[in-house]
C-alpha cells in the first residue's frame, strides 16, 4: 500500500494532467512537509519539490542532506550548496524541455519566479495553490491524531502555567514559563510566538509580551500553541487577577457566548460564513460591536494558519475532514480585551468535535 505522502503527491499529479501541466514546484515548508515528509525551514536558503508526470524531485540545502535522507521516501533528493544557483540546479536536473508548471503563487517570492522563467526561458507558469490548499484542507486521521496530541500538550502547559501567575510578574516572565513548559510536555516548540498580555494590554489582539507587570484586577489574556509531529495546536483563554468587576464579567459572558454560538453554528454543508455571522452577531446584538473587528477563526494544521478563513464573506460550504478555530473576541482600547478561542473537527461522520476541552468559565486566579 502506497504511503500518504506518496497518495498525496499521486492526488496531484493526476490533477497536472486534468490541466494539461508538466509539473508542479511545491516551495512553501508546509506544503514540502505535506507531500514528502520532510518538515524543514530553510529560511533563506532554496527548497523546493518538483512533482512531476514520471519523476519527483526534491531540492534540499547540503546541510539538509541527512534529516532529509531519514525523514523522505523521494529517490531523487538533490543538495544545493551555498556557492550553487539554485535555479540552475534545478535545469540541471529536469532538462530544459519543462514548458507548464505549477507553482503556489502564495508562496514563490517574486525574486525567485524571476530566476525561475530566466533559467526555463519561455516556460509557462500557473498557480496551483487553490488545489493544493483544497488537500490540505481533508485532514486524514493520522493528522487529527497529531493535532488532538497537540491540543493536549497545550493544554497541560496552560493548567500548569496558571499556576506560575502572581501579582509582580511580567507578561514575559509568563510568555518565558509557558514555552519551557511546552518542551517540558514533549512539544516540538512552539507554533507562533506566546502572546501574553496584562490589564489594558489585553486589548491588543496580536500584541506582543513585554515588561507589563501583573496587577491585582488585571486581564490575563494568553494565546498560545505548540508543534507535534508537525502539526499545530492554538488556544486562547483569558483569566482576572485577583477579582473581576461586573464589567469584565459581563465583557467575559458575551464573548463566551459568542464563542458557543460560533461552535453550534458548525454544521455540515453551511457556509463558514455562517459561523462568524452567529458569534458576531452576540457580540453586536450585546453592545460591543465595535469591539470585535478582525474574522472569527481560521484553519489549522501544517500551519497555525491555514485555509479555510472564516469570516463573513466566505461562502465555502463547510466539509467533513476541516478543523478550524472559533475565537471571538473584544477588545477595548485602554480597558483590556477577552478572547476564547476552541478548535472545531468535522469527523468523516460529519459530526462536529470540539477538540479544545480546556474550562471556559471564567477563572479568577
Amino acid at each position: 500500500m502506497e504511503n500518504i505522502f506518496k497518495q498525496r503527491r499521486t492526488s496531484l499529479k493526476n490533477h497536472l494532467r486534468e490541466i494539461g501541466l508538466d509539473a508542479a514546484m511545491i516551495t512553501s515548508p508546509a506544503g514540502i512537509f505535506y507531500y514528502s515528509g520532510f518538515n524543514s525551514d530553510p529560511h533563506e536558503r532554496f527548497m523546493g519539490l518538483v512533482v512531476g508526470a514520471d519523476d519527483t524531485f526534491l531540492f534540499v540545502p547540503l546541510l539538509d542532506k541527512e534529516a532529509a535522507l531519514q525523514a523522505t521516501d523521494i529517490a531523487h533528493l538533490i543538495t544545493i550548496s551555498d556557492e550553487q544557483s539554485p535555479f540552475e540546479v534545478v535545469r540541471s536536473h529536469l532538462g530544459e524541455s519543462l514548458a507548464k508548471i505549477g507553482i503556489e503563487a502564495k508562496a514563490l517570492s517574486y525574486d525567485r519566479y524571476c530566476s525561475l522563467t530566466k533559467k526555463f526561458p519561455g516556460l509557462e507558469v500557473q498557480d496551483v495553490q487553490h488545489f493544493v490548499s483544497s488537500q490540505r484542507l481533508k485532514k486524514s486521521a493520522e493528522e487529527i491524531t497529531h493535532i488532538k496530541k497537540a491540543i493536549e500538550i497545550i493544554e497541560q502547559v496552560l493548567e500548569e502555567g496558571i499556576k506560575k501567575v502572581k501579582v509582580g510578574i511580567t507578561e514575559s516572565e509568563l510568555a518565558g514559563e509557558l514555552e519551557f513548559l511546552m518542551r517540558k510536555f514533549g512539544a516540538e516548540g512552539p507554533s507562533f510566538s506566546t502572546i501574553v498580555l496584562f490589564g489594558e494590554r489585553a486589548a491588543l489582539p496580536h500584541g506582543q509580551p513585554g515588561d507589563r507587570v501583573l496587577q491585582e484586577g488585571d486581564y490575563i489574556l494568553i494565546d498560545m500553541g505548540v508543534i507535534n509531529n508537525g502539526y499545530c495546536s492554538d488556544i486562547t483563554r483569558t483569566f482576572i487577577c485577583g477579582s473581576a468587576s461586573k464589567e469584565q464579567r459581563t465583557i467575559y459572558g458575551t464573548v463566551l457566548q459568542s464563542n458557543q454560538a460560533g461552535i453550534a453554528a458548525v454544521k455540515p454543508d453551511a457556509a463558514l460564513k455562517t459561523v462568524d455571522a452567529q458569534a458576531r452577531n452576540v457580540i453586536s446584538e450585546l453592545g460591543y460591536g465595535d469591539y470585535f473587528n478582525n474574522r472569527v477563526g481560521h484553519g489549522l494544521g501544517i500551519e497555525v494558519h491555514e485555509e479555510p478563513s472564516v469570516h463573513e464573506k466566505n461562502e465555502e460550504l463547510i466539509t467533513s475532514g476541516m478543523v478550524f478555530t472559533i475565537e471571538p473576541g473584544i477588545y477595548i482600547p485602554g480597558k483590556g480585551g477577552v478572547r476564547i478561542e476552541d478548535i472545531v473537527y468535522i469527523n468523516p461522520e460529519n459530526e462536529i468535535e470540539v477538540l479544545t476541552s480546556f474550562p471556559r468559565e471564567l477563572r479568577v486566579l
